[in-house]
């Protein structure tokens, strides 16, 4: 029988087992070798994990699926009650024991399931023996960041354009890292957090929220009403960030991967910043870039 807690669920849920001695287990009996884990929208002890894989996206729009232990981590310890499902392998049993205690609590449906259907539920192999259904965090408006950002020293991120989930992720983990305050998404912007990118986050993404802009122009205003200057990230033609003499209050504005950033914005920025390097590469990626921008910012307020 696959192990698993649905709340509700039917006659072959079976009940959580006392722990066995030396280990504060909710498990019981080994997990049979073909589980059979549920639909994503509606558990059931009998769904197939491909069927789980096709569902893709959530029926609620409102859930996304993570993977990575870091990633599910860090939810859990920011907001456990964004958790709506569990899916693991039995060899993470011990380790993930807070987690599967406060599902059982919470009534929060969770699976022992094998490593290929996990690999199908996280769509790649690089889940780490853990996935989770969640509740997306909406993003905040421009405003409403601005009110609550206390007084001093602050840097944000500016994306425009950039789209790739695995430079999202380095950039949410670098900017967790250096303690940027929020990344600023363009009104028109289809970036949002996805699985790959908040694995490759680390938790990062749990550190940094989402700010969604408005108007391009009252979003100029506004950062610079709260005392922050904007500066383009450019390959040619800038300053060097090295040796720049850079604000405390400070919005980086990163370019697409490729395509680069659009002109009017750059015109719109007050500073214009580039990476010196050796000349043998036109430019670092932008998730390397900003770890260096980041690094750079955070030893001027030293």
């Amino acid at each position: 029988m696959t192990k698993s807690r649905w709340p509700g669920g039917g006659q072959d849920t079976p009940r959580t087992p006392a722990p066995a001695p030396g280990r504060d287990s909710p498990w019981g009996a080994r997990a049979r070798p073909n589980p059979e884990p549920p639909r994503a929208a509606a558990p059931r002890p009998d769904a197939r994990a491909d069927d789980v894989a096709a569902a893709g996206e959530a029926e609620d729009r409102r859930e996304m699926r993570l993977y990575g232990r870091n990633a599910i981590d860090a939810v859990f310890a920011r907001r456990p009650e964004a958790i709506r499902k569990l899916y693991l392998l039995e060899a993470r049993i011990p380790q993930l024991q807070p987690l599967l205690k406060w599902c059982a609590a919470n009534r929060v449906g969770y699976r022992v399931v094998a490593e290929d259907d996990l690999r199908k539920l996280a769509s790649s192999a690089h889940h780490e023996g853990v996935v989770a259904d969640v509740l997306r965090e909406a993003p905040q408006s421009l405003g409403t960041w601005l009110q609550s950002l206390p007084a001093g020293p602050a840097c944000a991120l500016w994306l425009d354009g950039v789209g790739n989930p695995h430079n999202l992720g380095a950039i949410l983990r670098s900017a967790a890292h250096f303690g940027v305050s929020a990344v600023l998404l363009p009104k028109t912007s289809p970036l949002a957090l996805s699985g790959a990118a908040a694995r490759v986050a680390e938790g990062g993404a749990e550190a940094v929220p989402f700010v969604r802009l408005g108007r391009e122009d009252n979003a100029l205003a506004q950062l610079r009403s709260a005392g922050f200057k904007l500066a383009a990230t450019v390959v040619r033609g800038g300053d060097d960030v090295f040796a720049a003499e850079l604000p405390e209050r400070l919005v980086f504005v990163l370019g697409a991967e490729g395509e680069g950033m659009d002109a009017e914005l750059v015109k719109a920025c007050d500073l214009r910043l580039c990476i010196p390097g050796s000349g043998k590469v036109e430019s670092l990626n932008v998730s390397a870039a900003t770890a260096v921008l980041l690094a750079q910012w955070s030893a001027r307020l030293r």
